[in-house]
């Protein structure tokens, strides 16, 4: 008998049953009272936990590996190549196929709009603003932060001017989801602000969302295929240096490269891969993950790379992989979104790294009392950080002659007006490169790539045994080795009676001492089978008098609603802002810091499935083991349980799945999402997607109902 993959006949199907506020569950619902912290905090708390020991052995492993040329050397070979592991490589490289598009002439410099192919038909705008003096000239690339504008922003245009002023090449180029790259554009409506911000204008009529939240969407396809979103800003930046070497005009062998917050990383990023950066200033950037977690939490999706806490690259060890490239950490003291003491930490490590090579000149800080951004401080900074090793020789650059003593920030940012408007130094004709004939996106590209994969995995799956399936689905999501050696205790922590059957709530232990809680629903007179019933809003949900709970009790069904890691009680972020309008999650920090420790939420709960099966099949609830064990998963409970169950080895009669996504191959290809960073899988699909679980499970016991989509929304 096949598998059964369909519809819900009646929408009424789809929609939990909730108990509501008076219904007896309210007082078994709640959070236990007791507890000195709830059940979420406790669950976040582990989180930290097993992050700052992962943090402490590597500045341990710092602190006692390092001690000699070789060891530096090995140091930085080995995070070099887990980096370019953990964002996917790099591509090959293609024609360019380089166009100067318009110029501009400025005082004392002039523009060439410039528009070239990173890869085929993915296109990159730039402005490279060049010396009035005789070439041929050092170049700097100037890399954005998140600036919705991108090259177009006033501190970007100012800092390439100055440059441009003291005979230096500078170009700037728009990242993906920024400035004319935008990758989820929308061709019915015009939008005079974005979706996820009313109150911020958008830099075209067709954007809709904030760069940071194309960022990230970007990142979790990227992820699902093993790559990250900063591939793409990584090859753009390498491919821009492949075009300014390409001319005679440049210096190929003096090339420099800034950039402020968002660019600073990219700066990081591409210094510590590009040996051809000769000279680097990341601005507002770096800063210990320590004390970016103790202040902000992860970042949107390229600063965040898949396990590279575990292995030990913290942000300084992007500057460390530079070495003995000369590098100029620019930071505000009065940055609010990169914390300057984490910043002063990294830089003493990187200092003594340099130092330990023989190179203390060549890493340097530069610290104004400003805030975020590209100030005048740090524009006049790099300016001379740059003529120094590009052009060899010390030259105080000022960009006005004196500052006041005292500025306000609002003051301060004053001198970022820009010399040229948007439109001015605009590039494609449409002001997208989405919109240039037979352009692709990133998804585009995510998704080709994934249907590549897919081809290529096919034969290996099916040359592995169902055990070597089993060890790989294991490791791939970083689940348990093995499945639990025994049943938990559950402690019983309340009950009520309802007309023939009792609910009891109750709590077992999982890593950490963390806290998952249950409702037991046990008839009074028990036919034999039990059901795990897992529902991704949490216990209470389908728990009504009427519900589908209720009429499994009455058939004489022992039900166990309980409550993965995440889900329910433990569900963290509530309280918090939600990084793109809770289009992530409101657990979306810490289903990202798990990312950089190299743990899933479908790990962890996988295992929370196989805790309470094993509890279940124990039979504590009836004094001995149930004749059949059931399982039905629903939303974000789905995705683990399927694992679950392909692993318990028909552990389960039956396995029921509703509203679960067809395929990861799905989330990739589509353009939006909501609420699927909680499935992402880093390099899943390298391995298998979600139908290939099902012979695991046994094809006449499960059967996938109700279908969403990638929107969380009944599949029509």
């Amino acid at each position: 008998m096949k598998s059964t993959i369909g519809l819900a006949l009646l929408v009424s199907l789809w929609l939990p049953f909730r108990a509501h506020a008076g219904d007896d569950l309210d007082a078994l619902v709640a959070p236990n009272a007791s507890a000195q912290q709830t059940p979420a905090a406790a669950f976040e708390a582990w989180l930290r936990h097993e992050f700052d020991l992962q943090v402490t052995r590597r500045s341990a492993a710092f602190e006692t590996m390092i001690k000699s040329r070789t060891a530096s050397a090995a140091w930085q070979a080995e995070r070099r190549a887990f980096f370019l592991r953990q964002i996917g490589g790099l591509p090959e490289r293609t024609p360019l196929n380089p166009l100067i598009v318009g110029k501009l002439e400025g005082d004392g410099y002039r523009v060439e709009k410039i528009l070239l192919e990173s890869r085929p038909k993915f296109h990159v705008a730039a402005n490279l603003y060049l010396p009035k003096s005789p070439p041929p000239w050092p170049a700097v690339l100037v890399a954005c932060g998140h600036s919705h504008e991108g090259k177009a922003v006033g501190q970007y245009q100012r800092v390439c001017i100055l440059l441009a002023r003291h005979g230096m090449a500078a170009v700037c180029y728009d990242p993906i989801g920024q400035g004319e790259r935008y990758q989820m554009l929308d061709s019915v409506r015009e939008h005079t602000a974005f979706v996820d911000a009313p109150h911020i204008a958008t830099p075209h009529p067709m954007v809709r969302h904030l760069c940071t939240t194309e960022h990230t969407m970007i990142g979790l396809g990227s992820a699902l295929v093993g790559d990250n979103v900063a591939q793409f800003r990584i090859w753009d930046g390498m491919r821009v240096i492949d075009y300014l070497q390409s001319r005679s005009d440049i210096r190929g062998d003096k090339i420099g490269c800034t950039g402020n917050s968002g660019g600073g990383t990219e700066t990081a990023y591409l210094t510590a891969l590009d040996d051809r950066i000769a000279a680097s200033a990341p601005g507002c950037s770096l800063t210990t993950f320590r004390r970016l977690i103790e202040t902000k939490g992860p970042q949107d999706g390229e600063q965040n790379i898949f396990g590279q806490i575990d292995f030990g690259l913290d942000q300084a060890d992007f500057c460390i992989m530079a070495a003995p490239h000369p590098t100029l950490i620019c930071a505000g003291v009065r940055d609010a979104t990169f914390d300057f003491r984490g910043t002063w930490d990294l830089f003493l490590e990187a200092k003594r790294f340099y130092s330990r090579i023989g190179y203390p000149e060549r890493m340097e800080l530069n610290a104004p009392d400003a805030p975020h951004g590209f100030t005048l401080q740090q524009r006049e900074a790099t300016a001379r950080w740059m003529h120094r090793w590009l052009l060899g020789g010390e030259k105080e650059i000022r960009e006005v002659d004196a500052l006041p003593d005292r500025l306000t920030d609002d003051e301060l940012r004053a001198y970022n007006e820009p010399d040229w408007t948007q439109a001015e130094l605009q590039c494609t004709p449409g002001g997208q490169v989405l919109l240039l004939p037979e352009e692709r996106s990133t998804f585009d590209l995510n998704a080709a790539k994934a249907a590549r994969l897919r081809t290529e995995r096919a034969a290996r799956w099916k040359g592995l045994t169902t055990s070597e399936q089993r060890r790989l689905i294991r490791t791939t999501i970083g689940a348990a080795a093995e499945l639990p050696a025994a049943a938990p205790h559950a402690e019983t922590i309340s009950s009520i009676r309802r007309d023939g059957y009792a609910i009891r709530k109750l709590a077992i232990a999982v890593e950490g001492g963390v806290r998952l809680s249950a409702l037991a629903f046990v008839p009074d007179r028990p036919s034999g089978p039990a059901t795990l019933y897992l529902h991704g809003a949490g216990m209470a949900n389908d728990a009504g008098l009427d519900g589908p709970i209720a009429a499994l009790v009455r058939r004489g069904h022992i039900v166990l609603a309980a409550e993965l890691r995440g889900i329910g009680e433990t569900e963290t972020g509530h309280g918090k802002k939600e990084f793109g309008k809770g289009r992530f999650g409101p657990d979306n920090l810490e289903i990202f810091l798990a990312y950089l420790m190299g743990k899933s939420f479908v790990g962890l709960r996988t295992d929370d499935v196989l805790l309470w099966s094993a509890y279940l099949r124990e039979g504590e609830l009836l004094g001995g083991p149930p004749n059949e064990l059931h399982l039905t998963a629903i939303g974000e409970a789905a995705i683990p349980a399927l694992h679950a169950a392909a692993l318990a080895e028909s552990g389960f009669r039956t396995v029921n799945i509703r509203q679960m996504i067809a395929s990861w191959e799905s989330v990739v290809a589509a353009p939006e999402t909501f609420n699927q960073s909680v499935n992402v899988v880093h390099g899943v699909l390298r391995h298998y997607d979600l139908a290939d679980l099902l012979p695991l499970v046994g094809t006449n016991q499960v059967s996938v109902l109700e279908t969403a989509d990638t929107l969380g929304q009944p599949v029509p």
